[in-house]
């Protein structure tokens, strides 16, 4: 076994089952993607890390891949089924995106840095990923064009209620991420049904603000 194969299995056995993640088509999916090819070269050893790992090369804001147990956590009470059409946001150089992949029968991801957003079709491409569309789009944007979908993964967090994400949502879609919107931040999954949207907090989670997601303060006099 190689040794980014063994730090995979690391990864599924020290970070993601003890997180309680028992789904085995999530475990399957990460312990087939190699989370290495989705980070700068001059990273790498750091790939399977319990870390939200900057996989940003020079663009305007950071980008990164979130925690892979946060990840996998998150998959898992988004309950994807293999019919499903999933939106990625704000995907960096597509891990979150490989994952869906094998979980969903389409994806699509979006990433505002175009560059980054270019470099992520590539490198899914190269494993295989063919049931993934990549999109330049600001995060909170989503992807409006092939909306509705069953599922929105956001692959950071959020300070702001995403409202037009959830307007892409089926009747019955389901939002998963990061809600900075209190203290502690904590994972959270929003349920669509019928123009309403129900908030559920999964676990305590700490990621990276996506861009553009902010909580921009008010202006006091």
């Amino acid at each position: 076994m190689s040794g980014f194969a063994t730090a995979r299995q690391n990864m599924v056995d020290g970070q993601v089952r003890p997180s309680d993640v028992t789904d085995i088509r999530i475990l399957d999916a990460m312990l087939a993607v190699p989370r290495e090819a989705f980070v700068p070269e001059n990273r790498q050893a750091l790939a399977y890390l319990d870390l939200d790992l900057d996989v940003s090369e020079g663009g305007a804001a950071k980008r990164y891949l979130i925690k892979p147990a946060v990840l996998a956590k998150m998959l898992q009470a988004a309950e994807i089924k293999a019919s499903d059409r999933v939106l990625v946001v704000g995907c960096a150089t597509g891990y979150a995106a490989a994952i869906v992949a094998r979980l969903a029968a389409e994806v699509t991801a979006t990433e505002s840095d175009s560059t980054l957003a270019t470099k992520a079709q590539a490198i899914l491409a190269q494993n295989g990923c063919e049931n993934v569309a990549v999109r330049t789009a600001a995060p909170a944007d989503g992807h409006s064009a092939k909306a509705p979908y069953d599922v929105i993964v956001l692959n950071g967090a959020t300070g702001i209620v995403p409202e037009q994400l959830y307007a892409q949502l089926r009747n019955g879609g389901r939002l998963v991420g990061v809600f900075a919107t209190s203290r502690p931040a904590r994972a959270g999954i929003v349920t669509a049904s019928h123009g309403d949207y129900g908030h559920r907090a999964l676990f305590d989670a700490a990621a990276p603000l996506l861009p553009g997601m902010e909580l921009v303060p008010a202006f006091v006099f």
